[in-house]
């Protein structure tokens, strides 16, 4: 994958348009509550604006599905990052459009300006709805750099379709470099023994490198919601907890894989039972052969499961988590994902990579960031890197020449 980077573009008076990744979570008063993905945005900003390049930034924020709604407008973190930059970041007033455009052309050497949501628009995410979205985005800018790797995975106008056209201009961003690196390196040729930990809802957003990793790891743990559909595929009870149905058989044919592959497969052996999706609902242990009463729903791995996981994954030369193992959100069903969470962050010599999304909340409230190789800012983005050693956002970038 030898794609052209930043430091292959020349930036000087030039406006550079970089794809970045500010979906940002917001508290309910509107303020930024982690600005990780801001701060990872920073060393290609900073690269640009050192060496005189003007810098044009455009993100996504949440769902407002192509219509402007202001709960999902850019401009926090168009304040937040200004106060890490230390320089004045403009809000354009849309992501294309003539004002927009006029704002970008007035733009000196040394000026930031962040579009609006991009997902104001249909076309963002469904390019073939109207094809001159990504040519109007691409006005605003000489030379594209992509430094969203969040979002890598997605054929999205500002993600795939634009890089055309900048035809030998088309970049990765630093962040972009530091994880297609960490992830090919770590992941795509693992020191083994090498172990994954898949937690998270459901398992029909993550079967596919579930098949993969199946080829690749030595040993793989199912925590979390999706691990009831594999309960409910063995025919014990699962009480009130979610599930789908329809990947059954999917889990079946899973485990089957891991046999055929020599794979050492770990799903709960106890969980705690709560009555009701609440924080301060009844809740008990159980062992997973008896089943989930009827009424009850399954929130977290048991003290006898994270006994047994911590044990073996003390082995581990490599390891790969993504996707809390209960509902960590409520702090008395947060017990197996914290656990989990210690116990790969003081594994002696071995990468740990997190594959984004929740997990990387869990390991913040923890306070645990920097005891991880690497924290990838891509959840669906780093599995599908694993399932398919590329990704759209990256295939559509420039070759190095």
């Amino acid at each position: 994958m030898d794609k052209l980077t930043l430091k292959d573009l020349d930036v000087r008076n030039k406006k550079v348009l970089i794809r970045v990744d500010f979906n940002v979570p917001l508290a309910e008063d509107g303020s930024i509550s982690d600005d990780t993905r801001i701060q990872e945005s920073l060393p290609s900003i900073q690269y640009v604006l050192k060496n005189g390049g003007r810098v044009v930034l455009m993100s996504h924020m949440g769902r407002p599905k192509g219509q402007k709604t202001p709960a999902f407008s850019l401009a926090p973190c168009a304040k937040r990052l200004s106060s890490l930059l230390n320089v004045p970041v403009k809000i354009a007033p849309d992501c294309i459009g003539q004002e927009t455009e006029d704002l970008v052309n007035s733009m000196k050497p040394g000026d930031v300006t962040l579009l609006e949501n991009l997902r104001f628009y249909a076309a963002e995410e469904k390019p073939e709805k109207d094809p001159s979205f990504a040519k109007n985005l691409a006005k605003l800018g000489d030379v594209y750099v992509n430094d969203a790797f969040g979002t890598a995975h997605r054929e999205h106008s500002s993600t795939a379709v634009i890089a055309q056209y900048f035809p030998g201009k088309a970049a990765e961003g630093f962040l972009m470099e530091k994880e297609i690196s960490a992830l090919s390196g770590l992941l795509l040729h693992p020191t083994p023994p090498f172990f994954a930990v898949v937690g998270g809802s459901k398992i029909s957003s993550k079967m596919g490198v579930l098949q993969s990793l199946a080829s690749k790891a030595n040993a793989i743990f199912i925590g979390g919601g999706m691990s009831y559909t594999f309960m409910k595929a063995r025919s014990l009870s699962i009480g009130d907890s979610i599930h789908e149905d329809d990947q059954m058989q999917s889990a079946k044919d899973f485990v089957e894989s891991c046999k055929i592959n020599s794979v050492e497969l770990f799903l709960p052996v106890d969980l705690v039972v709560a009555s009701a999706y609440d924080p301060e609902a009844p809740m008990k242990v159980i062992n997973v052969e008896e089943g989930i009463p009827s009424g009850w729903q399954g929130v977290d791995i048991g003290p006898e499961t994270c006994k047994i996981w911590q044990k073996k994954l003390s082995e581990a030369k490599t390891l790969f988590w993504n996707g809390p193992l209960g509902v960590f959100e409520f702090p008395r069903f947060a017990n197996g994902t914290f656990t989990i969470a210690k116990t790969i962050a003081a594994l002696p010599g071995c990468a740990s990579i997190v594959g984004g999304g929740d997990s990387v909340a869990a390991i913040n409230k923890l306070g645990l960031f920097d005891k991880f190789t690497h924290i990838s800012t891509g959840g669906g983005a780093s599995l599908e890197f694993i399932e398919f050693g590329t990704l759209p956002g990256i295939e559509a970038l420039s070759q190095k020449k």
